[in-house]
């Protein structure tokens, strides 16, 4: 039988999976994969911020996730940088002023730890209900633009020409973005969301005709490295949220495989 707390932890992994997978694929398409590591690095800020001045974290990782958003599109505007540039100058920002502004709190104890791998197996049930709740209305956003995010991602110049505004759709998407990583840091960890983003996505690419296909697949992987990943996590005794990314990892690893064997018959 399998415990209560077990079955709550496979519930929101799944929940955040079935989310993240989805925009992960976009994260993929646009090349933005430095976009999770720019959040767990502004995560220290927002934990210093929200102890600082006694606000819900939920709330503080979706303001800075916001703010974040809204630098990065201002400073592509201005060009002469490229997307992973101003993410590595955002994220080591954000970095150096949690640790300043943790600098000058003293006698602040903070688990950066749990704000980075979060706590799956500590899960209650408001928790499930603020990820599948959250989370549809992510999805159902995201169908919603779906077409012409697709379409602004893979020929801007012809969204533009046909009036579908990519960067409004561009804006739409970096608030999805931070709306899953609001509602899901503080329980299975940043870390562990920036896994959930890229790593399904991109095992799903290599076995996906259609973008849809890839979004679907992606869904699955990252449900399925939840489920697996737990299970091991309790045989094993480790981390839960570090254990789910290995899981992930390994299914990655082994969509590797017919692909090669694949083109070894047909070389």
């Amino acid at each position: 039988m399998v415990s209560e707390f077990i079955l709550r932890a496979a519930l929101a992994g799944i929940g955040v999976a079935l989310v993240a997978a989805p925009l992960g694929c976009f994260v993929v398409w646009r090349r933005m994969a430095y976009f999770g590591d720019t959040m767990a690095h502004s995560a220290l800020l927002v934990a210093a911020a929200a102890i600082a001045f006694d606000i819900d974290a939920t709330l503080g990782v979706f303001v800075v996730s916001v703010l974040v958003a809204l630098a990065l599109l201002a400073l592509e505007r201005r060009g002469g940088l490229a997307t992973d540039t101003l993410l590595g100058l955002l994220s080591h920002s954000a970095l150096a002023v949690g640790l300043v502004v943790m600098g000058f709190m003293t006698g602040l104890r903070l688990d950066l730890f749990g704000y980075l791998f979060g706590d799956i197996l500590a899960v209650g049930t408001n928790d499930l209900i603020l990820i599948w709740g959250g989370g549809a209305m992510i999805l159902a956003v995201l169908l919603w633009i779906w077409r012409p995010l697709l379409v602004a991602t893979v020929a801007p110049d012809v969204a533009a020409a046909e009036g579908m505004n990519p960067a409004r759709q561009r804006l739409i998407f970096m608030l999805l973005l931070a709306g899953v990583i609001a509602i899901a840091m503080k329980i299975v960890g940043i870390l562990l969301i920036t896994a959930l983003l890229i790593i399904p996505a991109a095992a799903a690419r290599r076995l996906s005709r259609t973008p849809e296909m890839m979004a679907v697949m992606a869904a699955g992987i990252g449900a399925l490295a939840v489920a697996g990943g737990l299970g091991a996590a309790v045989a094993a005794d480790t981390p839960a949220g570090p254990t789910i990314v290995v899981a992930a990892l390994v299914l990655f690893l082994i969509g590797l495989i017919p692909w090669h064997g694949k083109a070894a018959e047909h070389g």
